[in-house]
């Protein structure tokens, strides 16, 4: 399975990613291996989708760092 994930960062913005192992990437969010989420700790995990296509996580991933897909997050997934 392919998933991606939205979690919540200390400072109220979010992050999400795409993995294939999410409790492995969720605690390297944790420890702050992650450069980008690290200054941000602790994160909350929100919400996350399996995909069996990783073609198609990719695809939502990449949709909700667009426009409609900030509003899409808000309306449906926080």
């Amino acid at each position: 399975m392919h998933y991606v994930y939205l979690i919540k960062l200390c400072n109220g913005d979010y992050y999400q990613g795409e993995t294939v192992d999410l409790r492995r990437r969720i605690e390297e969010h944790r420890k702050g291996w992650n450069k980008s989420t690290s200054r941000y700790l602790p994160i909350r995990l929100i919400c996350y989708l399996a995909f069996v296509d990783r073609a198609k996580a990719r695809e939502f991933e990449r949709y909700l760092k667009t426009g409609s897909g900030y509003a899409f997050r808000n309306k449906h997934l926080v």
